[in-house]
């Protein structure tokens, strides 16, 4: 049923004005693995991994054959799919970001030449007060990653 009515519902936002573009950001089922291991290890990025997560381990193929059937029915002239290469995040993000931009009317504005100035010559008339007068939010993060910062 959701394979019928996906491309039948994106057509009535486009018909309404909105612009529609859907992107698959495709990793690897190596980069996958790779980013779960490096969770695990990680105490600052550990929330990232869910039993879901895990679960996807043993049912990659399942979900790729999935995802195949859904851009299937779904990958229509008036909607497509784009498919993202995303093993390199950084990549992945400026690469749809710039095909995105290439798919409305967006005209690249220059940037004003701008210079940091020079710091002025402090005039000892301004001290910073001290710390114990101010809450501070706790360093978390230090103590996870066993730093004493």
């Amino acid at each position: 049923r959701f394979l019928r009515q996906t491309p039948i519902f994106e057509q009535m936002l486009i018909d309404d004005g909105i612009l529609l573009r859907k992107y698959w950001f495709s990793v690897s089922d190596e980069e996958q693995l790779r980013r779960f291991r490096a969770r695990m290890n990680d105490p600052v990025r550990q929330w990232k991994l869910s039993p879901m997560d895990l679960e996807s381990v043993y049912r990659w193929e399942d979900y790729s054959r999935a995802k195949d059937e859904m851009m299937v029915h779904t990958d229509t002239a008036m909607s497509p799919w784009f498919v993202v290469e995303s093993d390199i995040k950084k990549h992945a993000r400026l690469n749809m970001m710039s095909h995105f931009l290439s798919t409305i009317d967006y005209h690249e504005v220059p940037r004003p030449q701008v210079s940091l100035p020079k710091k002025p010559i402090e005039s000892g008339n301004y001290h910073r007060p001290p710390r114990s007068l101010s809450k501070y939010v706790p360093d978390h993060v230090a103590e996870l990653m066993g730093h004493d910062d």
